[in-house]
């Protein structure tokens, strides 16, 4: 159910893997406030699926796709246009190439909207994407728990806990309860009051009309605070109060607080700054805090509306319904965060799909990969917190022969090890058919 990148990806899986393939998808019949043509796997946002480079988790994963044999990888190929490093399409040749190519494959695209999950029939790949239409999205709740379902408003920017000054920082929660549990990041009274000063200038992404969903109090974006006064931050998510930086003896005048994102400590979160800058801005301002100078964004924050379920406590590794194990999920209602990682959720979602209806073992990439960082994050995160992702160097485990080298030789490692591990994992797949 759904055309979009990751349903297009299922399915041209799954008929890989010898099934017969039904995809739904409501377009043209009725369209969702985001989309405008009637081919299947529509780019939105961009034309960009980012870098192709290896020494990036974007152009990693798409290399691991591409050996996979990816259909969305195959026709963006097709249909690049120059963009430096970055694999850019023509929209609308791409998004043809794909409608063609699933239907040369032999997949059956029924054009209507689907309002209903049916029961104890053939695997089911549930990819509606993150604007599902009211039925459909009606069903999901019905189908995961009423409250599984979230429209999030507000997403703080994740930092490369590599590139933190750790010398401008220091660790420790508020009044010492709860151990190093921030990196705290101290302001003095003029860099703070610039820094108020430059958020309330920056560039601003303008919300789409179907967008408009007015914010909770409690996660309201950095700008809309400092609107409220220069020192309202300072008395919010920058409060100083009950740190102590130990190069001073004393509090701030204000602080940012970083948390953990992860277990090796890899990805901090910037607690309360979530965001409407443009992602150029986030940089530029958010490296004048001392301790980011020289920060790098796994992800930037944002505002805007998108549906995702918490999978942490839904989907199995297989990216099964824990409770129903004949509904597969995949694309951004997974909490993958982007486009080329939506067709990973796809690529593995319908080659599992495809294996439960022969009765075949079901597959989970090595973790070392980077759609097997990316699919354990968003099915072993913390589900009292989880937000959507997109893939990462952070999500990976280390690699044995990183060492203590450079950034660049680190993220090298790294590559190396997923695209053997991949291959491995591969070579195992094939001599089991």
């Amino acid at each position: 159910m759904g055309g979009g990148l990751a349903g297009a990806e299922a399915a041209w899986q799954a008929r890989l893997e010898g099934a017969a393939v039904t995809l739904f998808e409501m377009k043209p019949i009725r369209f969702s406030p985001a989309h405008r043509s009637a081919h299947l796997a529509e780019l939105v946002c961009s034309n960009s699926l980012k870098s192709r480079s290896l020494d990036t988790a974007s152009g990693l994963l798409k290399e691991e796709l591409r050996r996979c044999g990816s259909l969305i990888h195959q026709v963006a190929s097709e249909t690049a246009v120059p963009a430096g490093t970055a694999l850019a399409v023509d929209r609308e040749a791409f998004a043809a190439g794909v409608t063609r190519r699933l239907a040369e494959a032999g997949v059956r695209v029924v054009r209507e909207e689907v309002t209903r999950i049916p029961s104890g029939q053939s695997p089911l790949i549930l990819a509606t994407g993150p604007l599902p239409s009211e039925g459909i999205a009606a069903e999901i709740r019905s189908l995961t728990g009423a409250g599984s379902l979230y429209f999030y408003d507000a997403i703080a920017p994740i930092v490369d806990g590599e590139s933190i000054d750790r010398t401008k920082a220091f660790w420790g929660s508020r009044y010492g309860k709860g151990g190093q549990d921030y990196l705290n990041c101290p302001l003095d009274r003029e860099t703070y009051r610039g820094f108020v000063e430059e958020i309330l200038k920056a560039e601003k992404v303008p919300l789409r009309e179907f967008e408009q969903i007015p914010p909770f109090e409690g996660c309201l974006p950095i700008e809309d605070l400092a609107q409220r006064g220069m020192e309202t931050l300072a008395h919010g998510p920058m409060k100083p109060v009950g740190l102590r930086d130990p190069a001073t003896g004393h509090a701030a005048y204000a602080v940012v607080q970083l948390r953990r994102d992860n277990a090796a400590a890899s990805l901090f979160n910037m607690v309360g700054f979530q965001t409407k800058m443009t992602q150029s801005e986030q940089k530029r301002v958010f490296r004048m805090i001392p301790a980011l100078a020289q920060a790098e964004f796994f992800r930037f924050g944002s505002l805007h509306r998108n549906a995702f379920v918490n999978s942490p406590r839904l989907l199995l590794p297989t990216l099964q319904l824990r409770e129903r194990r004949d509904v597969f999920l995949a694309g951004q209602m997974t909490g993958v965060e982007g486009y080329i990682e939506s067709v990973a959720s796809g690529l593995i979602a319908g080659r599992n799909a495809a294996r439960l209806g022969e009765g075949r073992p079901l597959l989970v990439p090595p973790r070392s990969t980077a759609v097997g960082a990316l699919l354990h994050y968003i099915t072993h995160a913390d589900p009292e917190s989880f937000q959507p992702m997109h893939v990462n160097f952070g999500l990976l485990p280390p690699a044995a022969e990183q060492g203590r080298r450079g950034r660049k030789a680190r993220r090298d490692a790294l590559s190396q090890a997923a695209l053997r591990d991949l291959d491995g994992w591969l070579k195992d797949l094939e001599a089991e058919s």
